[in-house]
């Protein structure tokens, strides 16, 4: 009995031991998985505590400890090249045009919003961010310009013709005056210059089969730009447009209302309000067809990293679904002084000047967000520069001509 006993005692110490051993092992497996997933984000300064507010009550709800890490605009798309994977984003803030070049060096993953999403959002915000037929980043904000009228000095033209009118006899009452403080200068600016491109029928590429923008495409000086490009001269004679204007000579005619017309955007916003000065703002009439501004789409995108991190799918539900929300759009609106790419977060906007840009926007071009157009830049806004300096100028039809001969030699050349 007593050998019974002992070894019934024994046995049991051994299983009570073999338990804790099990026991043992199995709560860092516990605690492991129910560690939380961890997930780095990074925004610019502007950008931040917008960012802050929802990614944190995103990753409340789903058990996520999000970092929102403040990183330079300027360097994120160079840095993502070359960080290591440990120190590495799962989530950026982006410029649309930064898309080509991350995409096909694999730094982003394509994004798949649901249709509900998708809808909420024009056509061309989705676009910007597209390549090969690929979504690979949620747009929040759009940028362009507008036409700034101070409605003191002129009335707001519903014409091209009118505008012009307007502008010329402004010009005409002093020797200090400018028509248009459009911004060139000596480098030149193909961005503000757009809506009188694209009024005349510019365009930079074309668009193949799947809608992809095709560098081989080059429509600088398309035969209707062409037919139209005499315009430029015309302007450059009766002084509407002069290229010896650049950004800051002309923001300061306008404000010391030296200039009744001003081509600038919402990064203006704080200037405008500050001024004093009555203002509207408008899209430049059309010319011989919509004068369309380019845009700037500014939004977030899931990098490579995110599926070495484990945590792609939670990087991608974030973006695509919560980021692209009305309520996180109308946040950064407000941080961003920008207009929502979201239709539904644009209705409610309630600044009046952001409003007016975002209307003076409408039908706009993203700027092409493919490699190639790093070859156009300088080119398209050189052409304006020597087809509007005044006395001496290059025809028009000679400066663009040669400007789009460049620029396919450029690509051509890599």
């Amino acid at each position: 009995m007593k050998v019974g006993r002992r070894l019934a005692i024994l046995l049991a110490v051994v299983l009570a031991a073999s338990l804790t051993l099990i026991g043992g092992r199995a709560t860092p497996a516990a605690h492991a998985s129910a560690k939380a997933a961890k997930l780095t984000i990074w925004v610019d300064n502007v950008q931040k505590p917008a960012v802050d507010k929802i990614a944190s009550a995103w990753g409340t709800r789903r058990g996520v400890d999000v970092n929102v890490t403040f990183h330079a605009f300027g360097s994120i798309r160079d840095d993502l090249k070359t960080v290591k994977t440990e120190n590495a984003p799962d989530v950026i803030v982006a410029a649309h045009d930064w898309t080509g070049d991350l995409a096909a060096n694999g730094l982003v993953a394509p994004l798949f919003p649901t249709k509900a999403i998708k809808k909420q959002f024009p056509a061309y915000a989705l676009n910007a961010f597209s390549y090969g037929g690929k979504l690979y980043g949620a747009p929040y904000a759009l940028e362009n310009v507008g036409l700034v009228v101070n409605t003191r000095l002129v009335k707001v033209p519903t014409t091209f013709a009118q505008f012009e009118k307007e502008a010329l006899a402004f010009k005409h009452k002093s020797a200090d005056n400018i028509a248009l403080a459009v911004p060139q200068g000596s480098g030149g600016d193909a961005y503000h210059m757009y809506p009188f491109f694209s009024g005349l029928g510019g365009f930079v590429f074309g668009s193949g089969k799947n809608g992809a923008l095709n560098p081989n495409k080059i429509g600088v000086a398309n035969k209707t730009f062409l037919k139209n490009a005499p315009l430029i001269d015309k302007w450059n004679r009766e002084g509407l447009i002069n290229s010896k204007v650049d950004y800051g000579t002309g923001k300061n005619a306008w404000l010391k209302q030296k200039a009744a017309f001003w081509i600038t955007g919402p990064w203006e916003t704080d200037a405008l309000k500050a001024s004093g000065i009555p203002f509207r703002i408008i899209q430049l009439p059309k010319i011989k067809f919509r004068s369309v501004p380019f845009l700037g789409v500014q939004g977030m995108m899931v990098t490579k990293f995110a599926a070495a991190h484990g945590v792609a799918s939670l990087a991608k539900d974030l973006v695509a679904n919560e980021m692209m929300k009305p309520s996180f759009q109308l946040d950064l609106e407000q941080a961003n002084l920008r207009y929502p790419a979201n239709i539904v977060a644009g209705k409610r906007v309630s600044d009046p000047v952001l409003k007016q840009f975002g209307k003076a926007g409408i039908g706009g071009v993203p700027m092409p967000n493919i490699p190639q157009m790093g070859s156009v830049w300088a080119e398209l806004g050189g052409a304006w520069v020597k087809a509007t300096k005044g006395p001496g100028a290059t025809p028009a039809r000679v400066a663009f001509a040669t400007a789009a001969r460049n620029i396919a030699a450029k690509i051509a050349g890599g």
